[in-house]
């Protein structure tokens, strides 16, 4: 599997600040045998944010993009507005599950907007812009994730198990 890792945040945008989820996800993600091809921090505009989406998934690189940042309340959290303009097929399962096991960790996980969606073959997902919280967040989801992928790399295998005649 490649992924492509994309932090929203105009401080780290400008080098007024480090970036720690990136490289937290990567590392994550390189644990588990993916490779991650490609990685960037751009600021919380959403024009930039879709752009840089529609580019990736069109470019055919990436089975897997994940976004970190801009997923809460604030007035610069736009990602997920900006995932929605580009996705094809939205998967509310993703956002669901992230903000279910994480309210288990925080009541301020109640006001995660993150999504998840499909745009040609690649599968991108919303995470938190903390390291802690991005990488609890892909575990969350992670066992679902090779499959989806899997799907829309147009694997035949039926996803469930057949009922006995």
């Amino acid at each position: 599997m490649r992924a492509a890792i994309l932090t929203l945040s105009d401080r780290c945008s400008t080098g007024e600040r480090a970036d720690g989820s990136g490289p937290a996800l990567r590392t994550w993600l390189e644990e588990r045998g993916v490779t991650v091809a490609c990685t960037d921090v751009i600021p919380d505009e959403g024009a930039l944010i879709s752009a840089k989406l529609t580019e990736w998934a069109d470019s055919g690189l990436y089975d897997l993009i994940l976004t970190t940042g801009g997923t809460g309340v604030s007035p610069r959290d736009v990602t997920p507005e900006a995932t929605e303009r580009v996705v094809e097929r939205l998967l509310p399962g993703f956002g669901e599950v992230m903000r279910m096991e994480s309210l288990k960790k925080t009541p301020h996980a109640i006001i995660s907007r993150a999504v998840a969606g499909i745009r040609k073959n690649s599968l991108i997902i919303n995470l938190p812009g903390s390291p802690k919280g991005a990488t609890e967040n892909i575990g969350f989801v992670w066992a679902a994730v090779p499959h989806a992928v899997a799907k829309l790399q147009g694997d035949p295998e039926e996803c469930g198990t057949p009922l006995p005649r």
